[in-house]
C-alpha cells in the first residue's frame, strides 16, 4: 500500500496541452514537478491488490506551524452544518505560523444576527472534529455565493 501524486506518462485524448496565454506557467505546474510525467493534481493511494482510490487535491493544503491541513477537510466539517448553505477555505501568509487560514460561509436562512453566534460555533466545532490548529483565524459570513476558484 503506496500514497503519492498522481502522474499519467502518456498523453490521452482530450488532455490539456497548454493554459491559454501563458504556456510556461503549463509546463511549470503539469510537467516540471515530476519529468517525463503529467502532473494531475491529486493524490492518489494505491493497495496491495493494485487498486487506486483518489485521495483529494494535492494543491489545497494549507500548512499552519508545520501542520499540513486540506482545505477540504475543513470545509466539509463546515457544510455539514445545518445552518450553512457553502463554505470556502483559503490560505493567507503569516509572520508566525507560516500561512493562517480563514474562511466564508453562505448561512442558510437564518437572522442575519445569528451570523457571529454560528461563526463562533463553526470555530468550536472545526476544533473538536479536526484539531484546534485547524480553527481559522478569521470567520466571514456572506450573503452571496462562496466563490470557486478556477484555472
Amino acid at each position: 500500500d503506496v500514497s503519492g501524486a498522481l502522474c499519467i506518462s502518456q498523453a490521452w485524448p482530450g488532455m490539456a496541452r497548454t493554459i491559454y496565454n501563458d504556456h510556461k506557467r503549463f509546463l511549470k505546474t503539469y510537467l516540471t514537478s515530476y519529468p517525463g510525467f503529467f502532473f494531475t493534481g491529486d493524490g492518489v493511494y494505491r493497495t496491495s491488490e493494485g487498486y487506486y482510490q483518489l485521495t483529494g487535491r494535492l494543491d489545497d493544503i494549507i500548512s499552519i506551524s508545520g501542520h499540513r491541513l486540506g482545505t477540504a477537510e475543513v470545509e466539509n466539517v463546515v457544510n455539514h452544518h445545518v445552518a450553512v448553505a457553502e463554505s470556502a477555505v483559503i490560505g493567507y501568509p503569516h509572520e508566525i505560523k507560516g500561512e493562517g487560514k480563514m474562511f466564508s460561509f453562505l448561512p442558510r436562512n437564518i437572522s442575519w444576527g445569528y451570523g457571529t453566534t454560528l461563526a463562533a460555533e463553526l470555530q468550536e466545532l472545526i476544533s473538536k472534529k479536526i484539531a484546534k490548529y485547524a480553527a481559522p483565524d478569521y470567520v466571514q459570513v456572506t450573503q452571496a455565493n462562496c466563490p470557486t476558484p478556477t484555472l
